[in-house]
């Protein structure tokens, strides 16, 4: 029924278009195609009947650390546990590459809880991932995202 795939850089305008709300509301950050493109191999995507519906990203911040981030599933096809699987997946992933933590920035903090990410300090976020993404933010410096992590 659903098909997951790593993303190719072909996909990147209709996940431009998947995204769009979000990044409108301030709930996900934006992101410029040459950004997509230099991570495409970070992202997975779902599609059903050739339609993109979901896709998310896994993100390497050192040899030990990953990030779950971008992760959006289009509004037909909410609480149909897809963010779920496709979080699993690239845990499963990060797992694979050998990753010991991964990490989530989100408002949506239920979510990451009931796959047992547990809430961090924001202190705690490696500086470098302050500088790259959250400065770029609207909401930046008051964030009122919540920091998780999931030993693998």
């Amino acid at each position: 029924m659903f098909n997951y795939q790593k993303a190719k850089l072909d996909n990147i305008s209709c996940m431009q278009k998947l995204v769009l709300a979000e990044v409108e509301s301030g709930i996900i950050l934006e992101r410029s195609d040459d950004e997509i493109a230099t991570n495409i191999r970070s992202y997975t995507l779902v599609f059903k009947d050739n339609e993109l519906i979901a896709f998310c990203a896994l993100h390497i911040h050192s040899p030990s650390l990953g990030e779950i981030r971008s992760l959006v599933v289009k509004e037909d096809f909410r609480g149909k546990n897809i963010g779920k699987k496709l979080v699993l997946k690239l845990l499963d992933e990060g797992k694979e590459l050998g990753l010991q933590k991964v990490l989530s920035l989100t408002y949506k903090q239920s979510f990451f809880e009931r796959l047992d990410f547990t809430e961090i300090p924001k202190e705690s976020l490696p500086e470098h991932k302050i500088w790259a993404d959250c400065i770029k933010c609207k909401h930046f410096p008051i964030c009122n995202e919540v920091s998780l992590v999931k030993n693998l």
